[in-house]
Order: structure tokens, then sequence, then C-alpha cells
């Protein structure tokens, strides 16, 4: 399963605004204190419940992406994420992924796309995922970055979205600094992943198992009916667990260790 990951202490005395609203945010990180209760504050200032950070990046120069995910979520949400592969279905994640615009979403907008959509939906909303607000930040130090503020309400309503939109500005503030806390503090110092050791979910053993037969991440994609991309998403996750540095590396490692078949 996937595991959370904690940034270390980070010195944001470069950055030239702080609003008063991230103040405890930027206090809790330069203390080196747990970052949850600060985050709580900001999410519910703006109404919402739960927040996600996740990214792929490289924790060393000249070495292939990894995945790093932290958030106010259970850890229970997080392991069923990663075990349904449901990074393949995530309408937050396409938009991430595809644009900079943020995606202000619930049930009504989302459903009715795929059968496999709508059930990521019915088992989000049964970890108090119903709805919110998802972005990217694009930066050439890391791949995708998603960024999540979520409710345990399954509809935005006209009042809601007026809300949301006033807010809009600080959210996106609040989520790129703690995206610059999160590289500062963790992948620029070379933390490994705390999903270092965990198991690998079936979806990754297949990309691994084609692969390992030689096949290109556009192939794997044809062969499971997914988007490339996605495949390289299940790749960064799959160099996390196995703490390998390339693709080669984690086949190696997984033949040997009797996770795929030579």
């Amino acid at each position: 399963m996937l595991t959370i990951t904690q940034p270390g202490t980070v010195t944001l005395e470069r950055v030239a605004y702080m609003p008063g609203f991230l103040r405890p945010l930027a206090d809790a990180t330069r203390q080196g204190a747990a970052l949850e209760p600060a985050i709580d504050e900001i999410v519910r200032g703006f109404e919402f419940d739960s927040f996600m950070y996740g990214t792929s990046a490289s924790p060393y120069p000249h070495q292939e992406s990894k995945s790093y995910v932290f958030t106010t979520l259970s850890p229970a949400w997080v392991a069923r994420y990663d075990e349904q592969a449901y990074i393949e279905v995530d309408p937050r994640v396409k938009r991430a992924s595809e644009g900079a615009l943020p995606l202000v979403w619930d049930q009504a907008s989302e459903r009715g796309r795929s059968d496999r959509i709508d059930a990521f939906l019915a088992d989000a909303i049964a970890h108090e995922v119903a709805s919110g607000i998802a972005f990217g930040v694009h930066d050439l130090r890391a791949g995708l970055v998603l960024i999540a503020l979520n409710s345990s309400n399954p509809v935005i309503d006209d009042a809601r979205h007026t809300e949301i939109s006033r807010d809009m500005g600080n959210i996106l503030l609040f989520g790129i600094c703690f995206h610059e806390i999160f590289m500062s503090g963790l992948v620029q110092q070379g933390v490994a992943p705390r999903s270092e050791g965990a198991p690998l979910t079936p979806r990754e053993k297949q990309c691994l198992m084609h692969a390992a037969r030689g096949l290109t991440s556009g192939d794997i994609g044809l062969k499971l009916d997914i988007a490339e991309r996605t495949v390289e998403f299940h790749f960064a996750g799959i160099r996390s667990k196995l703490s390998a540095v390339n693709r080669q590396e984690a086949i190696a490692k997984a033949v040997a260790a009797g996770l795929i078949r030579p």
C-alpha cells in the first residue's frame, strides 16, 4: 500500500509574500512540527474537509521519477486508491495532467462518463471524498502535481460555487505554497518515498510484466486500455516501492524477488 510522506524542516525566508491565512503552515514548517493541524485549519477555513497532494518527482538528478503522497485523508482510502488503480479513472488526475485550470467537481458533474468512473466516485463517497476542487501545479522539477481539497458533501450548489470562486485565488496560492514546501523539504533533500517496500498492486505487476517483455509505455497503454501518461504514473509508483533508479532496475528487482516471471 501507499503511505503518506512528511516533508522535513524548511526555511521560507525567501518567500516574498506570505498572507496571514498561511502563517500556521509556515510556522509548523519552520518548527519541524506536524503539518496536519495547520493544513486542517486552512482547508476548513475554505469549508472543505480534507487535503491531498500527490506528485511524481526525482529525488536525485538523472533518476526517473518516484511517487510522493501527502494527505489528511485516512490511510485506508490511500491504500484503497492504490490497490484499485483509481489513478486510471480519477477525473481530477485527468484535469491536472492536461492543463492548469482548476476542476470544481461533484457527483452530478462527473457521473455517467463510464462504469469505472462511477465505481470510483461511489467508493470515494464512502471515504468522505464526495466533491471538491482539484488543480495541477506545473513545475520543471516534478512531473504531475495534483492538489485536491475535498468535501464529504456530494453536491456543490450555486451558492457554494460562488463561495469557491471567491476563495479561488487563496486556494491556488495555498497549493503552490504547499508544493514549494514539499519540494524543498523532502524531494530536493533526497528523502525516499515512504511507500518504499510496499507490495506492488496487480496493475503494477501487469505493467512490469509487459515492460519485461520489451513493451514501451505506449504499447502497455494500448494493451491495458489506459493512457500512456497513466502507465508512467504506475511506473513512478513501482520505482518508489522497489527503490529502483529506473525501469530496468525495477524489472530486475521484481524478477529477483519472484514478483514477476522472467
